[in-house]
């Protein structure tokens, strides 16, 4: 079975002459760039696990010095790469609660009007997270709360929802 490798991590760019790297975090959980943890760098259909010498984080970036890479050029050869993580390396999350990545791809089914189509994207609006489903016609926003998602299965890769009237269009 091959293995899922999540992204955590885009290198923009080189920093410095030590062969660190500026890295966007693309996880809410900035602190797995700590010292001695390791990640994967993906670039160009390769992928290699390496190991965090340095980690500090500068505004919206974590400065990583990485132990193999001991100088700005070998920094200037993984520039583009993503920093991922294998899933059992996923920080545990709060029972009802979902990795954006598992909820894309769901087919969702409401009670009372049967199937509606797969989720395509996941935005994150501050207050609570709205779910694009792809329906054929036009794409159907779903806010993601308790009292309109009834059930989330994984393994199943579905979603079963109970909409509101007027928030969808029943000739849709």
């Amino acid at each position: 079975m091959s293995e899922d490798y999540i992204a955590v991590g885009k290198i923009l760019n080189t920093q410095g002459r030590t062969g660190a790297v500026r890295v966007l975090p693309l996880t809410d959980y900035p602190q797995r760039f700590k010292v001695k943890s390791r990640v994967y760098v993906s670039l160009k259909g390769s992928r290699k696990v390496m190991s965090i010498e340095e980690s500090a984080p500068r505004q919206k970036y974590v400065i990583i010095k990485f132990k193999e890479v001991p100088d700005m050029n070998a920094a200037e050869e993984i520039k583009g790469g993503l920093l991922e993580i294998t899933r059992e390396d996923l920080y545990p999350l709060p029972e009802n609660t979902y990795y954006i990545f598992d909820i894309i791809g769901l087919n969702v089914r409401d009670l009372n009007r049967g199937s509606l189509g797969r989720i395509t994207d996941v935005l994150q609006t501050g207050a609570n997270d709205v779910y694009i489903v792809e329906t054929g016609a036009r794409p159907l926003l779903i806010p993601a709360l308790k009292q309109v998602v009834k059930e989330i299965d994984l393994p199943g890769r579905s979603m079963v929802v109970d909409l509101p009237d007027g928030l969808v269009d029943d000739e849709n």
